[in-house]
Formats: C-alpha cells, sequence, structure tokens
C-alpha cells in the first residue's frame, strides 16, 4: 500500500479567518501491487462541523479499502470554538477535494474509474451539499477549473440533511452561524435543493439514532425519488449514533485516524492562549475543560514543569500530540459493546459495494 498525504489549497488560495495555521488535506492508501486503476472512495468524517471524528474517518476507509478501491480521507474547515460561521467552506474544501483526486488520476491509480463520496453525520452533510450543488462551485484556479467536481455516486450514513423541523441545530448554528438567512437555511437544507442531475446515492441510518432523527434519511429518499434519482435506503432497527463501521476495531477505541484533529488542535490551543478569534469567555472555559490536554498555543510538553514525586514519570508520554486524550474522553460515554450491531449495520459497506457495482 501506497501512503499520500496532501493539501489540497495552494499557499494563498485557503483563508478561513479561524483555520489557526490548518490547511485542509487528504490522506490516500493506495494499491501498488500492480498498478492497475481501481475505482476510489474519498471518505468524509462528522463531527457536529465542530471537528473531524477519527473512527468516520480511516477505519471506514480501510473497508474499502479491503473491497480493492483506492481510499481518501478528507479534512475538512470545521469550527470547534462555534464561533466563526463556515459557510461554504467545507463545500468549497470537498470540491478542491474531488477536483484534485481526479487531476492526479493517473498517479492515484484511478484513471478512468468512478470516483464516489461518503460521509458520516455532518460529513454527509458535506457530501450531500456537493451532491446538489456541484455546478455553484467554481475553482479560481484554472488548472482546477475544467475538472468535474461531480462525484459518480454518493454514500450518506446517518446523514444531517434538513435545516427545517428534524435538524441537528447544532451543525447548522457551527455552519451557519445563530442567526441564518432564510435564504441559506433553503440552500443548506439538501431535500429542497435534489434535482434529476443529483448523483445516485446511497443512504443509511438506525431508527434508533440519538443525535440526528432518522427523518433526515428519509427527507432525502424521498427528494430523490420524486426526481428520479437512483438510490438506495437502509434503515436499521436499532444503535446509536457514530456507529461508523460498527467491527471489532471501533469497539477497541482503537481505530485510528487521529490526524483528522489537526485543526481542533491547533484552535484549542490558540484559544487557551488567549488568540481564539471572536469566542467568547463562555466557549473559551468549555474547551479548557473539554480538552484539557491541549496545551496553550506556544507551549510544549518539554517547557512544563514536571511535578515532584511519583504523580508522572518522567519522560512519560503526553496525549497531546495526537489528540488521544481527547478520543479517549468521548468514547468513554459510548454505550457497552453490543457486537449484535455489526450483524446487520456492518453489512452496509458490501450493501454499498453492491450498489456501485450498479452504476
Amino acid at each position: 500500500m501506497r501512503e499520500i498525504k496532501e493539501l489540497i489549497w495552494q499557499e494563498g488560495e485557503y483563508s478561513y479567518p479561524a483555520a489557526y495555521g490548518f490547511v485542509p488535506s487528504i490522506r490516500g492508501y493506495i494499491h501498488d501491487e500492480d498498478n492497475s486503476d481501481r475505482d476510489c472512495m474519498l471518505v468524509v468524517p462528522g463531527g457536529g462541523y465542530c471537528m473531524c471524528t477519527p473512527h468516520e474517518g480511516e477505519l471506514v476507509a480501510e473497508v474499502f479499502y479491503k473491497q480493492g478501491m483506492n481510499a481518501f480521507v478528507l479534512t475538512y474547515t470545521t469550527d470547534i470554538t462555534m464561533s466563526v460561521p463556515l459557510m461554504k467552506q467545507p463545500l468549497e474544501d470537498i470540491s478542491r477535494a474531488v477536483r484534485f483526486i481526479r487531476k492526479r488520476a493517473e498517479e492515484f491509480n484511478i484513471n478512468g474509474k468512478k470516483l464516489f463520496i461518503s460521509g458520516f453525520s455532518a460529513g454527509a452533510h458535506v457530501c450531500g451539499s456537493l451532491a446538489v450543488h456541484y455546478d455553484d462551485v467554481a475553482d479560481k484556479d484554472t488548472e482546477y477549473a475544467g475538472i468535474s467536481n461531480k462525484p459518480d455516486g454518493v454514500i450518506l450514513a446517518y446523514p444531517v440533511i434538513t435545516t427545517g423541523e428534524y435538524t441537528h441545530i447544532y451543525s447548522v448554528q457551527t455552519l451557519l452561524g445563530k442567526e441564518p438567512s432564510d435564504e441559506d437555511l433553503t440552500y443548506f437544507s439538501l431535500e429542497k435543493n435534489v434535482t434529476k442531475d443529483t448523483p445516485p446515492c446511497f443512504i443509511w441510518q438506525t431508527v434508533t439514532d440519538d443525535l440526528v432523527p432518522v427523518e433526515n434519511s428519509y427527507l432525502m429518499a424521498e427528494a430523490l425519488r420524486i426526481h428520479g434519482v437512483p438510490f438506495a435506503h437502509y434503515v436499521f432497527p436499532s444503535g446509536f449514533h457514530g456507529l461508523s463501521y460498527p467491527s471489532e476495531k471501533f469497539f477497541s477505541f482503537n481505530a485510528g485516524g487521529e490526524y483528522v484533529l489537526e485543526q481542533l488542535e491547533k484552535a484549542v490551543a490558540a484559544v487557551k492562549a488567549g488568540n481564539g478569534i471572536n469566542v467568547s469567555e463562555q466557549r473559551k472555559k468549555e474547551l479548557e475543560e473539554q480538552f484539557p490536554d491541549i496545551l496553550p498555543e506556544g507551549q510544549s510538553q518539554k517547557n512544563i514543569e514536571q511535578p515532584k514525586g511519583d504523580a508522572i514519570q518522567a519522560g512519560e508520554d503526553s496525549k497531546a500530540e495526537d489528540g488521544a486524550g481527547d478520543v479517549d474522553q468521548a468514547v468513554d460515554m459510548l454505550p457497552p459493546l453490543d457486537m449484535t450491531w455489526s450483524e446487520d449495520i456492518g453489512l452496509w459497506p458490501e450493501l454499498a459495494r453492491v450498489w456501485m457495482n450498479r452504476i
């Protein structure tokens, strides 16, 4: 396997105010045993537009890689401070990522093959936004402007779809701010923007989703049906939000892919150092409590005086470097291990593969 990491924006192209030094990127996992061209999958993690969640990135990319695809993970723009509305920046990120991959199709061994995108929760909203608005996203770079950003197919896993009654309010608030215009709410309510030219979609969710109401997936499926867009829609009877791919690796809480936490870590470090942009004192306090292991900007574990005695052994590794402490904190809140979810939800990648073969 050949692994790559590439920034998708060149110097001077990316200007989101609350980036804190972050630039969106892709990680690639490419078959190189025979250099044959293969279909590819771009995986887009969720995280309520506040962060990119590790277990919805590399873990899923590995599944599709093992199916024989070349796989990529997009780390797009988010805002853990919830202070600077993202607006169209995540949409522009995924649009550029699709063009970026296609531009280098020969290098990435996908020449002449299909490109699919797969998003989870808010990441599914990013994917769905591209599916319905790909024509709206022009690329200012002439190297990319003539390359299609329309995916061949879209997988929407427990997706945020609507900005209406059944929305996930915190995702919408982070994306559009606390007082969005009616125009923006309509634009990002994806079921209202489906057309006959929307690419085929594969949708899955659980009835008992505890964060994003299952009505989101029904709204999208119905809009696709009305406009004659091919789709598959699976609703599993039980399972909590964020199940991703419910394998033993998922439930080991060691799914990997912590690299998608880069922007979160940079933002929290900046806020702790007093360099946050429009961050309220209340939000600063919340972030300090939620992410105690992330050090303020400009500090490192080396210049923090170690306590005397046995409290911390000299040379003990800090979890702040890779975000593992934050992940540990999050997974502690998950329900107990229940591998029965793998009996049906764990089949979704196989069902998706059958669907992709039909496109």
